[in-house]
């Protein structure tokens, strides 16, 4: 069974179209920084002092397959991946902009409405943009800007951490290949998801934790995976202790996108209250493995420990190689 889910993981496109990323960082690497960027590339977003504070700078694509199966949810997760950036690094989106390619006008409609059911969800307004209206392929992707008091990064786990899986399973599960989802924000209010994201922020600005990253397309596994890297760490995972709903097998868990899902790290002496700061709002939040010098990600199962990636031999994206 461990074998098989390593062998998944592994061979996950969600973690194998990573490994070209570093193509492009590498060549930009010198350019990072004009006196004003506190962090670059590698985290869910780039963070520039300004005023005291930090802005926050992200942007990401959806892929074409999930755009083509369906606009709408396509439309709608344009925005709530863009907003999860921001609150995993501690901040407040503030607006989005985006650029869209069509090859034909049919999907126009379902991708902005899903665009604009996101945005009155998160309360973020979308604020411009670029329409390509002849590409050869459709293409969507989303820009935010964001503001933090105090950053969580994913660049400075350290050995003796707890590493925290926080969940919402209170949801409903999609699969339109080649991606797997969990879907916890269809059927709340804003005021629900702002509430529960804000907690991450919260989390910065009492101290508590300084170190997370969101569950994206790599998974769950995929995701810690990217914070070792960055943070030139390595992790004991035990995934008997992973929370998981009945809707789906434990390898498609590991490896599916989750809508509120968020890895920290976290001082044991904290752990207990930052467990509690995620209850409250009725969120899974659990000690599922460990920060640990070494740079490689252990797994276990029932008993069975075994390497899941060497970091040092293995990059995800290669951006500290470059």
């Amino acid at each position: 069974m461990l074998q098989d889910i390593i062998s998944q993981i592994k061979n996950y496109p969600g973690i194998t179209r990573k490994r070209d990323i570093y193509k492009i960082t590498s060549p930009l690497a010198a350019l990072t920084d004009f006196g004003n960027t506190e962090i670059g590339f590698g985290d869910d977003a780039a963070a520039i002092r300004y005023k005291g504070e930090y802005l926050l700078l992200a942007a990401d694509g959806i892929w074409s397959g999930l755009i083509e199966a369906n606009p709408y949810g396509a439309g709608k997760a344009s925005v709530m991946v863009s907003v999860n950036d921001i609150y995993a690094m501690g901040g407040r989106p503030l607006a989005m902009v985006n650029v869209i390619g069509l090859p034909d006008a049919s999907y126009y409609g379902e991708i902005v409405r899903g665009i604009a059911k996101g945005c009155e969800k998160f309360q973020v307004p979308m604020v411009g943009g670029h329409l390509h209206p002849d590409t050869r392929e459709v293409s969507l992707s989303v820009s935010i800007l964001g503001a933090a008091k105090k950053l969580l990064r994913s660049d400075n786990a350290l050995p003796g951490q707890d590493l925290i899986f926080a969940v919402d399973l209170d949801g409903r599960g999609f699969q339109c290949k080649p991606v797997l989802s969990w879907d916890t924000n269809s059927g709340k209010t804003s005021e629900q998801a702002l509430a529960r994201l804000n907690i991450l922020p919260q989390l910065a600005e009492e101290n508590l934790c300084a170190t997370c990253k969101d569950v994206s397309n790599g998974g769950l596994l995929g995701t810690i995976a990217l914070l070792l890297e960055t943070s030139k760490a390595g992790a004991v995972v035990n995934i008997d202790a992973i929370a998981q709903p009945r809707e789906f097998s434990l390898v498609d868990w590991l490896k599916a996108f989750l809508s509120y899902g968020f890895i920290l790290t976290v001082d044991k002496q904290l752990t207990p209250r930052v467990l509690e700061a995620f209850s409250r709002h009725n969120i899974t939040a659990q000690v599922i493995g460990s920060i640990i010098a070494e740079r490689r990600l252990y797994v276990s199962l029932a008993g069975e420990q075994q390497i899941l990636f060497d970091l040092l031999r293995e990059p995800i994206t290669g951006i500290l190689q470059g």
